[in-house]
């Protein structure tokens, strides 16, 4: 009773589906689920709540000791804020800063006194006499327009 022709199933000639080859999308149906998927990635981008000024500064403190730690001072360098890189050439910055000193650094809080300033806390590991010694470090961010930058003072 039933028949089976190209996927479509057919009871006593009542299609159930349309009579197309259902093995390939045709170029309407490509069309069709690429806009699907564009407005559901749009409805996703819409529930996304944006980051505190906390949550922000934390991830590129973090960012910016994990490259200290890695020996990476170029990355470092350039989470400084302007001002500082103003009077701070890259190789001035390169020249004080031992690489390898640091051996880990863990971002532990942030405190944002107002909306234009940041505390940062940190432990810093470090190689002393062949001990490792932690100590906390506390450091400021500024924010110039919309973005966070490191105050090397």
């Amino acid at each position: 009773m039933l028949q089976n022709y190209h996927t479509v199933v057919k009871i006593l000639r009542n299609c159930l589906t349309r009579r197309i080859n259902l093995n390939s999308l045709t170029r309407n149906y490509a069309f069709q689920v690429l806009l699907l998927g564009a407005a559901l990635g749009l409805a996703g981008c819409a529930t996304v709540r944006p980051q505190s000024a906390e949550q922000i500064v934390k991830a590129k403190a973090q960012a910016r000791w994990d490259a200290m730690v890695r020996g990476d001072l170029k990355v470092a360098y350039g989470y400084m804020s302007p001002g500082s890189r103003s009077v701070m050439t890259l190789e001035a910055f390169e020249g004080s800063v031992r690489k390898g000193f640091w051996k880990s650094v863990v971002v532990e809080g942030v405190n944002c006194n107002s909306a234009e300033t940041c505390d940062v806390v940190a432990t810093v590991e470090y190689g002393l006499r062949g001990a490792l010694v932690r100590t906390p470090h506390r450091e400021t961010w500024i924010r110039e327009g919309s973005e966070w930058w490191y105050l090397r003072k």
